[in-house]
């Protein structure tokens, strides 16, 4: 089994708005570190990358409102474990950015991620990942859609993260 990951938030302004530029900056480098973290799987892509295949077509939650400019961040991934995902997301440069998050993002009436496993033989699509991410705002944590806060391991049960491991991965991702 894989750990499936999604996450999604609005921006306050427009995407393209000189606002958001820091999140923009920090994009590209820390999708390659995201890459290079032990764990790492795969991720999808968006339109906007010819070179990376995106697991479906792109949807938003329900949560989302356009303004003109097509879309709000959101990431769909692969990992092997929840220690590797979770070592990458609160260290090294994506830690950074979460630092700065409320000065690109609205306050969230939803839940910033849902996890989920998926058999090594297939991908999540995009669909999934926004039924999955609507599943745990509307009913909480379960083994279909759930948290770091509230993790389940890939049987279906409640599990403790391996906080030791999430630091030694940590520790190997910033190398």
């Amino acid at each position: 089994m894989h750990l499936a990951v999604y996450n999604f938030g609005m921006f306050r302004e427009p995407a393209e708005s000189p606002s958001n530029q820091g999140f923009h900056d920090r994009e590209p480098a820390t999708f390659d570190a995201a890459e290079r973290a032990p764990g790492f799987i795969g991720r999808a892509g968006y339109a906007s990358e010819p070179d990376r295949e995106s697991w479906g077509e792109q949807v938003f939650p329900r949560f989302y409102v356009e303004r003109g400019d097509g879309g709000a961040p959101s990431t769909l991934s692969l990992w092997a474990n929840i220690e590797s995902l979770m070592a990458f997301a609160y260290s090294g440069l994506h830690a950074e950015a979460l630092r700065h998050a409320s000065d690109w993002f609205t306050p969230k009436r939803w839940p910033p991620y849902v996890l989920w496993w998926v058999a090594q033989s297939r991908r999540p699509d995009w669909r999934e990942a926004v039924a999955r991410f609507e599943r745990l705002h509307d009913r909480g944590p379960t083994p279909e859609a759930f948290t770091f806060k509230s993790p389940f391991d890939r049987h279906g049960h409640p599990t403790a993260i391996d906080k030791a491991l999430v630091r030694r991965l940590a520790n190997l991702g910033a190398t």
